[in-house]
């Protein structure tokens, strides 16, 4: 299994950046999927999810409303459209494969990826 991010880089605050998240993994199609995060010095924290046929999503409310997950079935790939980026956003962005529990909860998820780093200037 392998999850590969990309899409990360450097913004201005107010600025967007579309993160994806191609996965290779047999049945892809029937897991439910999430993005969590890493600012230095911090712990993970949980930023969104959907089920394995985008019908559901979750999010943390520090990005409710500013990003949005989505996926891909056919592409094997997850989306964070991320929109009026602010400082605190800066971090690691991480996608993983979701293995059951609650979903804001970062230990259960499996199968992280290396990240992508998102770095967004005042």
């Amino acid at each position: 299994v392998q999850l590969q991010a990309s899409g990360g880089g450097r913004v201005q605050a107010g600025g967007s950046l579309r993160l994806s998240c191609a996965v290779s993994k047999r049945l892809f199609k029937y897991d439910d999927m999430g993005w969590s995060r890493q600012a230095p010095g911090k712990e993970r924290e949980f930023v969104a999810a959907i089920t394995y046929d985008g019908g559901n999503r979750y999010y943390a409310d520090s990005v409710k409303g500013r990003f949005t997950i989505s996926r891909d079935n056919a592409k094997s790939t997850v989306y964070l459209q991320m929109d009026s980026l602010k400082p605190e956003d800066t971090a690691v962005y991480y996608c993983a494969v979701f293995t059951g529990g609650r979903y804001y909860h970062t230990g259960n998820y499996n199968y992280w990826g290396q990240g992508t780093e998102v770095t967004v200037s005042s």
